[in-house]
């Protein structure tokens, strides 16, 4: 089988010899500049870091609607604007159809590896809690529910139609084997959002852009930390087919996932906080891991981007324990 089409039969819950092997998330930076210290060529990074390491073809492109000559967050977790005055000046920056070019054009590049079946390509979209919290800010974007609603419709229904016309000048070249909705609305205890919020600012344009994919046979995954086991329900009801990176120390349990919603799509779900402790720890995390594994529509990865405490001999055994579950996950 090529990785495309093992990668989209672990999707569909199919046989395949044995699981697709994936880092989803790129290695944080202060991992990879401890690797160098250990070694790693400075040449290696990204896809290229990938290929070292072994594992399958991934290759992904986020798409923001925040285009060239938008002003930037002077600190992380602020915005660029405060209210509807300030949604005007930034417009002009946003939603560009110069975005929507660049990545046409990357996709025009991948075309020959993803046609023969080498690589996966994947599309992440900002969702409709990310889109305005990256524009308000972390905390002004939590009050803009209750005091500034109707700003938070109209930045959704701009994002709505950016993705949708996104969606159609990427699919124009060829369909991505998944998408992502980018949203992190949900945190170590739980949801971030109401379930009342959530119906009446984030569902209606799922239901606008889902379909758009659906009807494509492209499945539509949420990207969202924390513990999401509340929320899947939500989802489900608004056409999404999965969820990444299922991160254990927010309790989240894969099983209990699978359990409760057999054609659940997931990603992710191995515990990132092991790696460093060796071969006996990380055998116990896949052993945790293998029956859901066996079950298909789940590909286990980290669950997260690997933490910088993970040396390179430990990532070695990792990647060796990886293959020897993937294929174990197969049979």
């Amino acid at each position: 089988m090529t990785n495309r089409e093992r990668f989209q039969a672990v999707l569909r819950g199919r046989p395949m010899e044995r699981m697709p092997m994936v880092e989803w998330a790129s290695w944080w930076p202060e991992t990879v500049k401890q690797w160098r210290k250990e070694g790693l060529s400075p040449q290696l990074d990204g896809p290229a870091l990938a290929d070292y390491w072994g594992l399958d073809p991934l290759l992904q492109y986020w798409i923001c609607p925040m285009g060239k000559g938008c002003p930037r967050p002077p600190e992380y977790g602020a915005g660029i604007l405060e209210d509807e005055e300030g949604y005007e000046a930034a417009l002009p920056y946003l939603y560009q159809d110069a975005s929507i070019q660049k990545l046409t054009e990357w996709m025009e590049k991948v075309r020959p590896r993803h046609e023969s079946g080498e690589a996966v390509v994947w599309l992440t979209l900002e969702g409709f809690f990310w889109t305005p919290r990256t524009l308000l800010g972390i905390e002004e974007h939590l009050y803009a529910f209750y005091d500034q609603p109707e700003l938070l419709h109209r930045i959704n229904r701009d994002q709505a139609a950016f993705c949708l016309r996104t969606i159609e000048a990427a699919c124009r070249v060829f369909s991505p084997d998944f998408v992502t909705l980018a949203e992190d609305m949900s945190y170590n205890h739980g949801p971030m959002l109401s379930k009342a919020c959530y119906d009446e600012f984030i569902a209606p344009y799922y239901r606008q852009v889902i379909p758009a994919l659906a009807e494509r046979g492209v499945p539509v995954l949420i990207d969202t930390d924390g513990d999401v086991e509340p929320m899947i329900p939500w989802f489900r009801e608004c056409g999404l087919s999965g969820v990444l990176p299922l991160e254990r120390q927010a309790g989240v349990d894969v099983a209990r996932i699978r359990a409760n919603y057999p054609d659940w799509i997931m990603l992710g779900g191995y515990d990132k906080t092991v790696m460093h402790l060796g071969e006996s720890a990380m055998r116990r995390e896949f052993e945790r891991l293998l029956p859901t594994m066996r079950t298909g529509r789940y590909i286990a990865s980290v669950d997260h981007q690997t933490p910088p405490d993970v040396s390179m001999e430990n990532y070695r055994v990792y990647r060796a324990l990886l293959e020897e579950y993937a294929v174990r996950a197969a049979e």
